[in-house]
């Protein structure tokens, strides 16, 4: 990782950071929407640069199809995600919970091969897996409260940016071939 790169994941951390702080002063009905709406258009971001991924470069590559189908995927549930925004508030909760528990079982999957094939950083990965999959069964618990809710989702909010602020300032391995 470069500097750049790490500078740019650092501000993203603090971004992520100050959303949190946002989502806690403002009312709960409110700062359900606004994750709502924010998680919408990063889905439709990484959806559209993967597909103009596919169309400047991994059409060319072996597997080059899978980024296309999965960009095309992303901005599905990106649009599927903006779609919450006028229903029940609960139903935008089960969603909110399914994305983290989702997201912590790809993390854990992940952070599994890298233990069988690299000898990296396994520990942070599963951590924030189970982190994930613990703040999903913790939102489940509390779904009828939406505050509770959205406090939950901010502390992971957090974790997940101390997790990337962390991993900015590791050492990263190179690997040379003579």
């Amino acid at each position: 990782m470069n500097i750049f790169q790490r500078i740019k994941k650092i501000l993203l951390a603090l971004m992520m950071i100050l959303a949190a702080l946002i989502f806690l002063v403002s009312p709960a009905d409110a700062a359900l929407l606004t994750i709502i709406v924010i998680l919408a258009l990063g889905l439709a971001a990484k959806g559209i640069k993967d597909i103009i991924f596919y169309f400047r470069m991994a059409r060319h590559m072996v597997g080059g199809k899978l980024i296309l189908f999965q960009g095309v995927l992303v901005l599905d549930f990106a649009l599927l995600t903006l779609s919450f925004y006028n229903i029940p508030k609960i139903f935008m909760l089960l969603y909110l919970a399914g994305v983290h528990a989702f997201s912590g079982v790809v993390e854990i999957l992940r952070a599994m091969e890298a233990r069988r094939t690299v000898d990296g950083p396994w520990k942070l990965k599963f951590a924030h897996g189970v982190v994930n999959i613990a703040l999903a069964a913790v939102c489940m618990i509390f779904i009828s409260n939406i505050s509770i809710a959205v406090l939950i989702y901010s502390a992971g909010l957090v974790y997940s940016a101390g997790v990337m602020i962390f991993d900015s300032f590791r050492r990263t391995s190179f690997v040379l071939i003579e």
